[in-house]
């Protein structure tokens, strides 16, 4: 298990592909603030919710200078389903071998129902223009979370 990020850490590049298999890096949204989410499953119910809820404040967030990333272990065909079925608008990256998550702390030991297994924290990172991390989130709630990170950001 990796370890979290803190405020002030430089946020770990990635090169991730996207629901249409175009390439997505970090690194191009320099000089804009970046939301990247990690979520289990595409498909689920809570990873649904979370996707939706971005997806009715995509306006309000990009208007205020943020792009919303949204990563999960998924492959590229999944994400497309997913967001041709919710009618996401978020961008959605596939993360299969989850390096990317480790490298966010996003990717640990979890407990459901009495039993501990390893799988995707759902995490939520705000990065600031210059790639460094604003505010680190984790093991947060699917529902709420978005009304949670637009008041936090003040918007």
């Amino acid at each position: 298990m990796s370890e979290r990020l803190q405020t002030g850490d430089v946020a770990p590049a990635f090169t991730l592909p996207d629901a249409d298999g175009n390439e997505v890096s970090l690194s191009s949204h320099k000089g804009r603030k970046v939301i990247v989410y990690f979520y289990p499953a595409a498909l689920t119910p809570g990873c649904t919710k979370q996707a939706c809820d971005f997806t009715d404040n995509l306006e309000l967030l990009t208007g205020a200078g943020y792009d919303v990333i949204g990563v999960s272990p998924d492959k590229p065909e999944k994400l497309a389903k997913f967001r041709d079925k919710e009618n996401l608008k978020v961008t959605l990256v596939a993360d299969p071998d989850k390096t990317v998550a480790e490298a966010y702390g996003a990717y640990g030991e979890k407990k459901n129902y009495g039993k501990t297994y390893m799988g995707i924290i759902r995490s939520t990172f705000v990065v600031d223009e210059n790639g460094k991390i604003d505010q680190a989130l984790y093991n947060v709630r699917a529902t709420g979370h978005v009304a949670r990170v637009i008041k936090d950001l003040g918007l």
